[in-house]
């Protein structure tokens, strides 16, 4: 569903551009408005979300899934957690929809999916481990990368229930926009995919606003 943010831009506490292939780490508050914006379109934004209060407490798809009855995100959506706790609502959302299935990009899948010689790569599960050991005050650890969502990305379920990766429907300045319903730990990998089409093998950046 589309939705326009009457959040003015300009008003925004906090911005930040995120390079191609780079990390994103910080801490929103409970009431905070958190905004990934799409600079130049077609890009994904592979996302993870704890609570900031305690990291055993993370994204589930399952959870968000299964309460809201829909495997895509989009404005209205409410993302749970592992112990189905509401962590965030999406509030505006100018792209449509959201993957929660495809997963991240690893060393190991590109080298599955494409080649052996994919392996030395860069994927969306090394930002986050690099995020992790650079920023050990957040308490986090391998053991908590774990369900992701796909902001922007265009993953479409197949009739026989399998999952592809399609050109994206993001476009420049689309935006996917959140309010925290707890303390909430934000970390995104930029994704620097070059072997599937969820960034039009350009991998572009990012930008993350955040309202108090």
């Amino acid at each position: 569903m589309i939705k326009e943010s009457e959040l003015p831009p300009e008003q925004a506490a906090f911005r930040e551009v995120v390079p191609a292939g780079d990390y994103f780490l910080k801490v929103v508050r409970a009431g905070e408005t958190l905004r990934i914006l799409d600079l130049e379109g077609n890009q994904a934004a592979d996302t993870l979300f704890y609570n900031a209060d305690d990291p055993a407490e993370r994204y589930s798809a399952m959870d968000t899934v299964r309460e809201q009855g829909n495997v895509y995100l989009t404005a209205g959506s409410v993302l749970r957690s592992n112990r189905n706790n509401p962590m965030l609502e999406i509030t505006a959302d100018t792209c449509g929809r959201h993957d929660t299935l495809g997963g991240a990009c690893a060393t190991e899948s590109n080298t599955v999916r494409y080649d052996l010689g994919k392996r030395t790569m860069h994927a969306c599960r090394d930002s986050w481990m690099l995020a992790i050991n650079e920023n050990e005050e957040y308490g986090l650890s391998k053991r908590d990368i774990a369900h992701n969502i796909n902001f922007f990305m265009n993953v479409p379920v197949t009739a026989e229930g399998g999952l592809t990766f399609e050109d994206g429907i993001s476009a420049p300045g689309k935006y996917v926009e959140m309010k925290a319903l707890m303390n909430i730990t934000v970390l995104i990998s930029n994704c620097p995919q070059l072997n599937n089409p969820c960034n039009g093998y350009d991998p572009t950046p990012i930008e993350v606003l955040i309202w108090h």
